[in-house]
């Protein structure tokens, strides 16, 4: 229980889950925490979405973590203040973070748009490809940005992560639902599947309609706004950022997803067969690289292969579908 004016104690992730959607138990640590920030508590909203509790005014947005997140806060704050003012998309900037009664806070500017995963359904093909584009240009500005010095920042060894990550995959995948005729072939597409040494740049990791923001110009043209969310930052290979636009905005349309390709740099040459079978890699090994739950809104395959899947999800060169 909470104490008056106080956030709740937690003591694990079970006990995290339990605090962080009941408002009652929040609201009065919140409105403490606000008023030492200098925030009119009145003003504030929680936003809606999200797992941690986000609260927002008309300026500036106050995110929390509790205790078992307080490193996806150093990360967040952190990467925040290295891209501020490098990308070609606004990205909030920090204000102050901290800790309070146990729990670790950013708070930050609030960006104007609308959350774009409350749109993108509805927009026409022209338009996912425009924003496709700019979240293409996003990560490759996003890619050049020195990751900052984050203490215990995991994955510390992202080479020790991708070895763990193959070594799991069958069973990971296997217990996210993905049926045995699929998972009988993981481990044979990942080994004839080589992924490339690079260097490790900042990676945002889920560069997807949920944590963008965008707006319509005079004409109706929609345009990103605002890039947010940077709490699971990690610092790997490019192309690892690159599945979450592949899954979440191209979502099987090879025009869309040739358009973040071509905007993030890729050579048409390397628009390949190779390139969409490493995408499907890297959603095999992606900490939140659910393969079993991406059928239902990506094309199915011709036959059942991991081959015919990447044509299908993350083909670029075999003629639009």
């Amino acid at each position: 229980m909470a104490l008056p004016d106080r956030l709740p104690a937690v003591a694990d992730e079970d006990a995290s889950r339990a605090v962080v959607g009941d408002e009652a138990v929040l609201r009065p640590g919140v409105d403490a925490l606000a008023r030492t920030l200098g925030l009119r508590p009145e003003r504030l909203r929680r936003l809606p979405n999200g797992s941690l509790p986000v609260y927002a005014d008309d300026r500036l947005v106050l995110k929390l973590f509790p205790p078992p997140d307080a490193g996806g806060a150093r990360v967040e704050a952190a990467a925040l203040r290295a891209v501020t003012g490098r990308l070609p998309v606004p990205s909030p900037a920090v204000h102050a973070d901290g800790t309070h009664d146990d729990w670790r806070y950013v708070l930050m500017d609030r960006l104007p748009g609308q959350d774009l995963s409350t749109v993108w359904a509805d927009l026409a093909r022209r338009d996912r490809r425009r924003l496709a584009g700019q979240a293409g240009a996003l990560c490759r500005a996003l890619h050049q940005v020195d990751p900052p010095a984050v203490e215990d920042w995991w994955p510390q060894d992202w080479g020790a992560f991708v070895d763990d990550q193959r070594a799991t995959a069958r069973e990971r995948h296997g217990r996210w639902g993905l049926p045995r005729p699929w998972l009988e072939q993981v481990d044979g597409f990942l080994d004839r599947t080589p992924l490339p040494p690079g260097p490790r740049v900042l990676l945002h990791t889920e560069v997807m309609p949920a944590n963008l923001l965008a707006a319509p110009d005079a004409d109706g043209r929609w345009s990103l706004s605002g890039v947010c969310d940077f709490e699971p930052a990690m610092r790997g290979h490019a192309e690892y950022d690159l599945v979450a636009v592949a899954v979440f905005m191209a979502g099987g349309d090879p025009t869309v997803l040739r358009e973040a390709l071509t905007a993030y740099g890729c050579e048409a040459a390397g628009l390949d067969e190779d390139l969409s079978r490493r995408l499907l890699a890297w959603t095999l090994l992606h900490r939140f690289g659910n393969v079993a739950a991406f059928f239902a809104f990506l094309p199915p395959p011709p036959t059942p292969t991991w081959s015919a899947l990447a044509r299908a999800w993350f083909g670029v060169t075999f003629g639009d579908r």
